[in-house]
């Protein structure tokens, strides 16, 4: 689905929110083949046992490409992700977990490039017990319906 939009139909404060998504066993072990991530914590569950969480977690790199690819079902051509900022493993997820993510438009600013301007979303993902599990900034560059005035101009 394509949903076209300029920087300036971005309104602070705008939210949406996906539906939510199980963390399977099968989640887990794809990805620790494709990461080469096969830590303990991750893939041994008698030893888990023995840890103050007492069972396997998700890896949290996991958990934030779900999420990223649970919030991408709009594409807006005039806009790319220029990366991620603050990130933070709030919680541990388990394997059966259900996550949600609700994206808030957090601040709309001017870029160095005139034509674009910066958005930042702020994602916050939570379990089913609405207890946030992970946090992030995604910064998205978007073009604008006119250039923005520069300075001395």
């Amino acid at each position: 689905m394509f949903e076209e939009r300029h920087f300036e139909d971005y309104a602070l404060g705008e939210t949406r929110q996906t539906l939510g998504r199980t963390i399977t066993e099968a989640d887990v072990v794809l990805h620790a083949g494709q990461t080469g991530d096969f830590y303990p914590h991750h893939m041994d569950a008698e030893w888990c046992r023995t840890q103050p969480f007492g069972q396997r977690i998700a890896h949290g790199t996991l958990i934030f490409a779900v999420a990223v690819g649970m919030t991408a079902g709009a594409v807006n051509p005039l806009a790319f992700s220029y990366g991620y900022d603050r990130l933070r493993f709030v919680r541990p997820v388990f394997l059966g977990d259900t996550i949600r993510v609700r994206v808030a438009i957090a601040e709309t600013r001017d870029h160095k490039r005139p034509e674009q301007g910066m958005v930042v979303e702020r994602l916050e993902v939570t379990n089913q017990r609405a207890e946030t599990v992970l946090v992030c900034d995604h910064l998205l560059l978007v073009q604008r319906r006119a250039p923005a005035a520069t300075e001395g101009a």
